[in-house]
């Protein structure tokens, strides 16, 4: 299991990383990860909800992505509450007292689901949540040292040296872990190293001094990671913009974001400059095209977006005549009202919208949530992707639908084809569309497959593990913690 000393230090590039390195040499390995808070989700191949991360890391297993792979599945509505997911299927929502209530209720069904994935694999890598130096969480926790205590899976501590701190990292977690959770831990990984490692032999003395914990390696900052999709909006905080592209793809940074991964292939493409616009920023008036995002709450992200003044540079984009997609949540959000009746999302429950398609939605307490077999009405081409959404939307520019989904008409276009939106994810993973959707714009483009190019960092981050760690060594960890 591998543990950090705090979120977003680069866990699940490193589990991803190892799977594949096991998957190279020919072990049945399988990821897991006990519990997950992302609005990044993905459909797996049984059916059901689990996050982005570990349908990466199952393909770096190279076998189907399944809902025991993350049993619990939290994400965020609102500042308080998240919506809970478990095996896959929505069990309610809670706010973040009343889920530490429920955590110990949730072990079994983690349990389960360890046991299901463990059954025929040669090897599990699980990945924490957080750090398990949270210990005002240890009660009932389910994510880190509460799992790894119960399942008696040793621990690799990851600390993140890019962030600083990262001896008083490691040693505090050291010092301040009761003593059976402490056991666990056979070694540590120092991740995002910049320059001479060997500048760090010092350091590794003065953790060694301070815990006795053996130093499993330190792994430079992996250029590979930024062709991975990564897991969380963390992320979207460290995008830097490029320059000179031949256009410029706004997306606006909503609150509750979902799914921002959709847009990791047009990043990938070497003339297309991807702009995340946060908030308190303007959307950019040399924009040819905004896509408007996923949402985890859309009627509260649409009142987000109008207090952010993105409203009116988006109706100025659409004088310009520029082009606008909507993809799930900010389909719904383009249309000319979103309705929920049932409060199913929490808070306000009617909403105007945006005005851009002739479409009204009304939420429904039934969530779609499956993989989908497409087709792009406009550029006459295959999709492949998948749905998570609630609500339906109608009206007649739903007549002109943007996708068909398993044959169905879904998603809608304005009557001059400016403006149009859709609920299928991944669309713009399609090499295909994507050559397609640029080609309006007098560029090339989807000459290179995206899923290709993920896979080939996948197996130049396992050649850099094997290289800098070493495999044979990872899988000494679980004989060396039975010495413990």
């Amino acid at each position: 299991m591998f543990q950090g000393t705090g979120s977003d230090v680069g866990k699940t590039v490193l589990v991803a990383g190892f799977c594949r390195l096991a998957a190279n040499h020919g072990l049945k390995v399988r990821p897991f990860k006990p519990q997950n808070m992302s609005n990044n989700a993905a459909v797996a191949d049984d059916g059901g909800e689990i996050g982005r991360a570990q349908w990466l890391q199952a393909l770096a297993c190279r076998v189907p992505a399944s809902v025991h792979m993350n049993p619990v599945l939290l994400k965020p509505q609102s500042e308080t509450g998240s919506q809970v997911v478990v095996q896959g299927k929505v069990i309610g929502h809670a706010r973040g007292r009343d889920y530490q209530k429920l955590k110990p209720e949730l072990m079994a069904a983690v349990m389960d689901s360890f046991h299901r994935i463990a059954d025929g694999a040669d090897l599990v890598l699980v990945e924490g949540a957080g750090s398990p130096a949270e210990i005002n969480l240890r009660p009932g926790d389910i994510a880190n040292m509460g799992f790894a205590t119960a399942a008696g899976v040793p621990v690799v501590l990851v600390g993140d040296i890019d962030r600083g701190g990262v001896i008083a990292s490691v040693v505090g977690t050291h010092t301040i872990l009761p003593d059976a959770d402490r056991a666990m831990i056979a070694g540590y990984l120092i991740n995002k190293f910049r320059g001479d490692v060997s500048l760090f032999d010092d350091g590794i003395s003065a953790i060694g001094g301070f815990t006795g914990w053996p130093c499993l390696g330190v792994i430079p900052w992996l250029k590979a990671a930024a062709r991975l999709p990564a897991e969380d909006s963390v992320a979207l905080e460290r995008l830097a913009r490029g320059t000179g592209k031949a256009l410029k793809v706004a997306v606006p940074v909503l609150s509750r974001i979902a799914n921002f991964d959709d847009f990791d292939p047009l990043k990938a493409e070497p003339d297309v400059e991807l702009v995340f616009v946060r908030p308190g920023e303007r959307l950019p008036d040399d924009a040819g095209l905004v896509i408007l995002p996923g949402s985890k709450s859309t009627i509260s992200d649409l009142a987000d977006f109008r207090r952010q003044g993105w409203d009116r540079d988006l109706q100025a984009h659409r004088r310009r005549g520029g082009r606008i997609i909507g993809i799930c949540g900010g389909y719904q959000m383009l249309g000319n009202s979103v309705r929920d009746p049932e409060a199913i999302e929490g808070g306000e429950t009617n909403a105007e919208g945006l005005g851009l398609l002739d479409i009204d939605t009304e939420m429904a307490p039934e969530k779609t949530v499956r993989n989908t077999v497409a087709h792009s009405v406009s550029h006459d081409v295959a999709l492949s992707g998948y749905e998570i959404h609630l609500g339906v939307s109608r009206g007649p520019d739903c007549e002109r639908p943007m996708t068909l989904l398993d044959g169905r008409p879904d998603g809608a276009t304005s009557p001059d084809g400016k403006v149009s939106g859709t609920y299928l994810h991944g669309l713009f993973g399609s090499d295909a569309y994507r050559a397609g959707l640029l080609s309006d714009f007098g560029i090339s483009g989807g000459q290179t497959s995206y899923r290709d190019q993920v896979d080939a960092a996948l197996d130049e981050i396992a050649a850099e593990l094997e290289r800098l760690v070493g495999f044979e060594r990872m899988l000494g960890v679980s004989a060396d913690i039975g010495r413990l």
